[in-house]
């Protein structure tokens, strides 16, 4: 029989994310999105274009700016058996509910002996790059990693973001699920060509907690999430051209985190550079590199971290831009540990 090979289909990861969520929602009816301006508007980032249209505003909830207040509700209605999908609108905003997020969301399974699951979806946006200022640009993955209780996934091209999300959807577990908005797909943001890829039009699921190689190495490993990633891509196609071979991982996945594939191709090149957005300090960066070394795993230089300075991120372009981490700057570590 001669297999019929589908049509490449190229979205963006908010055209992803929409797609997966309506598609849920059509065999679901206790699946319902709340968050601000997501209704008519489809989301400032873009997550929820056509559902207002197709599900009504029962289903698809505009609420007022209080995060503390639709949060609060999202963690009751999943109680209750929903299945809410809110969106925070900026991961920056997760101080105004807090409370609701990791006293109630991250802990009611437990409070209740596994009888209550709090099977809800939060998606949030991180990342910076287009001088928004430090109330609006930070990626804080290590801030909800951290916490046990929820799952912390972030996709960094469209075909993760739709299996991750129907994935996260179907989860019996709080969720958190962070978009990176220049890998959107927006133009207003930037677009990063490499998130936009085939995606197939049928439902299915990515694993939560899994890593990928995205592309094999020999000479060092690059680890990374969301934008991460694409730094992480960029630089080993300029090592390539001097004669290094470098591997990339993609996370995928905070919470749980993946340390096996991590340490399996460091084992394989014996160095190991680990990229992020979020802060030098306290990070995810540091848990990587704990884990290998904890894992016992022999290297050949000192293990490199390219995050962003311990600093509240610059408004002006320029200052913004020095911060930000870079393929260049991930050149750099690996000519260190050259050096070293």
């Amino acid at each position: 029989m001669t297999q019929v090979k589908e049509k490449e289909r190229k979205l963006t990861i908010a055209r992803a994310m929409a797609e997966a969520i309506a598609q849920e929602m059509r065999i679901d009816d206790k699946v319902f999105v709340m968050g601000e301006d997501i209704g008519e508007l489809g989301g400032v980032f873009g997550n929820t274009r056509g559902l207002h249209e197709e599900f009504g505003g029962e289903r698809v909830r505009d609420t007022p700016i209080s995060e503390t207040a639709f949060i609060g509700a999202a963690v009751g209605a999943a109680s209750d058996g929903m299945k809410p999908v809110v969106e925070l609108m900026f991961v920056d905003f997760f101080g105004v509910c807090f409370d609701a997020i990791y006293n109630m969301m991250a802990k009611n399974t437990y409070f209740s002996g596994g009888n209550v699951t709090v099977p809800m979806v939060l998606m949030t946006s991180t990342g910076g790059g287009y001088s928004d200022g430090g109330q609006h640009s930070q990626c804080v993955h290590a801030t909800f990693a951290h916490l046990p209780g929820m799952k912390v996934v972030a996709p960094s091209n469209a075909y993760d973001a739709k299996g991750m999300m129907i994935a996260a959807i179907r989860d019996p577990n709080p969720v958190v699920f962070m978009f990176h908005k220049a890998l959107q797909g927006m133009g207003w943001l930037g677009t990063e060509k490499e998130a936009i890829v085939h995606v197939p039009e049928a439902a299915y699921e990515v694993e939560l907690g899994k890593a990928v190689v995205t592309r094999p190495g020999t000479d060092v490993t690059i680890v990374g999430i969301t934008s991460g990633v694409h730094f992480g891509l960029k630089a080993a196609r300029i090592l390539e051209e001097q004669g290094v071979s470098a591997e990339v991982v993609d996370l995928r996945s905070l919470a749980p985190l993946d340390r096996d594939t991590v340490i399996e191709s460091v084992k394989k090149t014996g160095r190991l550079i680990v990229v992020d957005e979020d802060y030098h300090s306290y990070g995810m960066t540091a848990e990587i590199i704990a884990s290998v070394v904890e894992a016992g795993v022999p290297l050949k230089a000192a293990p490199q971290r390219v995050a962003y300075p311990d600093i509240p991120i610059p408004f002006a372009r320029p200052m913004e831009q020095w911060a930000l981490p870079s393929p260049e700057k991930i050149i750099a570590a690996f000519n260190k540990m050259k050096e070293d």
